[in-house]
């Protein structure tokens, strides 16, 4: 940061990305180097001996000796200027598009001699050596080969960071801020777009297709446009984020340890659903979540059982179902319904057990399932969670729209993607009449929702879509999306929705608000750090190892900033350090903060049980006894607005995690419970 500029344009990569690729290829050319001098030693008094070709042996091998001690200087001097200086600091490496134009131009010898080289290695009758040894031209063949790859990476590598807009972004960003911001923006949604029809071939053809590209090209293009980031910025940014948010919440611990007001968890699960309705339990929670992870069908099995899934899918499968009557109405599954065999492995229900079965999966329209569930006596709607590219763009296609449903305030506004999919869940039920269906044979029954990530948003919209038909119905949420639902409606889905949430769980904080702070997050921290990139790549290397240690909570920023009077952290204060003066700089400090790609801020819906692994006491520690393993507390919808950075943020939004977690609850509170007996 910023941006590389190079033959008069901008590049997907900065001035301080060369230093890794820089000392690779210092530690390849050295190793050929050594070979060909070798060569050189072994080989070049023989060359005059040539009948043949002896003047292109020797001009080669001189050649390429002085050439790749030549490339190894360059590339010594390009990746020690590349290191200098913090992200921000781009006087530090004001040498670097020089070198790198050397570097380049020193390809057009480089070429010639492997032309040389090729006719030496691959011509029998341009090039006749008698005392010619097999190690020489060996050494000469791989030689030649690899810098034809390398070439070719080099072509590749260009490709890869070039930037489509990069001239006119610069001319406009320079001459015209505002207008040329605008342009801008319309002109990357497009090339976004294009990207999409491009690589999601085989998802354009759905027929919201078109749509969805169009919403995530405008969400992707407004996130980051004027900030002049490329890639590498971003991932040293949340390196910087993980350092900068564990400071945040050691000083805010203090904090709250000052002011006795710190959030309360806790491993009393009678204390914890004191005041909940009966049916919101971990017994219940784990059973429907189980129910849930049913739905992603034959996929989860071989995830679950890498090596194994294939012979315990092959009992529940229906050979030529085609040609067979079905128990279960199934839609679009195979022919050996492999889907279906999936959702009756994992949940053990009968197939007689399962009224109906989508496993349509368009843009908007998610596989769900209806089951006869005798355990809690219910009829459980089941929808599948995210999967596939086209549960992708559901997710992503994240601007809010007006969602209309009886009993919500009139300015009710929900993620629209999940919105387009309760929609189509609600359409195909009615049309189908499956539910009448159902309650008609098990009219005692009660209806429950059950999702996990998008498919959990999708159940509470669902929810809110019928609820006027079926008032009693209730929602298990598993790892619900943040940003779902208007505040004020999200509030009255607390009587009848029931979320878990565990650990750092990234989706359950992930909203376009909570994205844009992100962005913001992270070009507050790379102008506050005063480390390299390449230092705070390693760094993030060692932090996803070992942790973050304490020392680098200090020592990563600038000694400026690094205290402000009153003892409080200037992170916390969420200001950018001022930096130089330019037209960039003044365009991105005016409005980075301030825009936003949506102007309504989403919650989660439902009441949220949030559990934590819980660290051990000292006398625990002391002792060597163990303890529960898990603590939680209610969380409300604000606790989930930061997007954090964190080592097991994914981890802990997968449905088998979050099963383990509850499972491991409920087994240590049956022991304690044994144990007093």
């Amino acid at each position: 940061m910023p941006a590389l500029r190079l033959f008069g344009r901008k590049w997907l990569a900065a001035s301080d990305d060369l230093v890794f690729p820089g000392l690779f290829e210092i530690f390849v050319r050295t190793l050929w180097l050594i070979l060909i001098v070798i060569v050189h030693v072994k080989y070049y008094d023989s060359t005059w001996e040539c009948t043949r070709g002896g003047d292109y042996v020797r001009a080669y091998i001189i050649g390429m000796m002085a050439l790749l001690s030549l490339v190894i200087l360059v590339l010594v001097a390009l990746v020690n200027r590349s290191a200098k200086g913090s992200i921000t600091d781009e006087e530090a490496r004001k040498l670097v598009p020089p070198l790198l134009l050397l570097k380049l131009f020193l390809i057009i010898p480089e070429t010639v001699l492997n032309v040389f080289g090729s006719l030496w290695a691959f011509s029998t009758v341009l090039v006749v050596c008698p005392y010619e040894g097999n190690f020489s031209r060996t050494v000469i063949e791989a030689l030649v080969v690899f810098n034809w790859v390398l070439f070719g990476l080099a072509i590749f590598g260009l490709a890869l960071v070039f930037d489509p807009l990069g001239s006119r972004r610069y001319h406009e960003v320079q001459e015209t801020p505002s207008a040329g911001e605008s342009l801008r923006h319309r002109k990357v949604t497009s090339l976004w777009q294009r990207r999409f029809r491009w690589a999601c071939c085989w998802v354009k053809s759905d027929e919201h297709g078109h749509e969805a590209f169009q919403q995530v090209a405008a969400l992707l293009s407004a996130l980051f446009r004027s900030t002049d980031l490329v890639p590498s910025d971003i991932l040293a940014g949340c390196v910087l984020l993980r350092v900068k948010q564990k400071r945040e919440t050691r000083e805010m611990r203090r904090i709250q340890m000052l002011a006795d007001d710190e959030p309360k968890y806790s491993t009393d699960l009678n204390r914890i659903f004191a005041m909940a309705p009966r049916w919101m339990n971990l017994e219940n929670a784990r059973h429907f979540l189980k129910l849930s992870m049913a739905a992603y069908g034959w996929p989860f099995v071989m995830y679950t059982y890498c090596g194994t899934g294939v012979f315990r899918l092959m009992k529940e499968v229906t050979c030529c179902s085609c040609f067979r009557p079905k128990k279960t109405l199934v839609i679009d599954d195979n022919c050996c319904l492999c889907h279906l065999a999936g959702v009756k492995y994992i949940s053990k229900i009968r197939e007689d057990d399962i009224l109906f079965a989508s496993f349509r999966n368009h843009i908007f329209e998610l596989p769900f399932c209806v089951i006869v569930d005798h355990k809690t006596s219910s009829i459980v709607i089941a929808i599948r969670g995210s999967i596939s590219l086209r549960d992708v763009f559901t997710d992503l296609t994240a601007t809010s729209e007006k969602f209309e449903a009886e009993g919500l305030p009139p300015d009710t506004m929900a993620h629209k993607g999940m919105s387009c999919g309760a929609t189509y869940v609600a359409k195909k039920l009615k049309e189908l009449g499956i539910l009448d269906k159902a309650f008609a044979m098990y009219p005692e029954y009660g209806l429950v929702l059950i999702g996990h990530s998008l498919g959990a948003g999708v159940a509470c919209l669902l929810a809110l879509k019928i609820r006027h038909k079926y008032p009693d119905l209730k929602v298990y949420a598993f790892s619900t999306p943040a940003g779902l639902l208007s505040r004020d409606a999200a509030r009255l889905t607390e009587t009848f929705i029931f979320t878990v949430g565990v650990g750092d769980d990234f989706v359950m904080r992930l909203g376009v608000d909570s994205i844009e702070n992100l962005r913001t997050g992270i070009i507050q921290t790379l102008h506050a750090s005063k480390l390299p990139k390449y230092r705070i790549l390693l760094n993030g290397f060692g932090y996803a190892l070992f942790g973050v240690p304490s020392g680098d909570l200090e020592t990563t920023w600038r000694d400026e900033i690094a205290t402000v009077p009153g003892g409080r952290s200037p992170l916390l204060e969420r200001s950018i350090p001022t930096v130089a003066a330019s037209t960039e700089a003044a365009l991105l400090s005016r409005d980075i903060c301030v825009r936003r790609f949506s102007k309504i801020r989403l919650f989660t819906a439902g009441r949220i049980l949030h559990i934590v692994s819980r660290k051990k006491t000292k006398a625990e520690r002391k002792a060597g006894t163990g303890g529960p393993t898990f603590e939680m507390r209610w969380a409300t919808a604000e606790d989930f607005m930061e997007l954090k950075v964190m080592p097991k943020m994914l981890l802990d939004h997968l449905p088998d995690n979050v099963y383990k977690t509850l499972d491991t609850i409920l087994t240590e509170q049956r022991d304690e419970s044994s144990q007093i007996v």
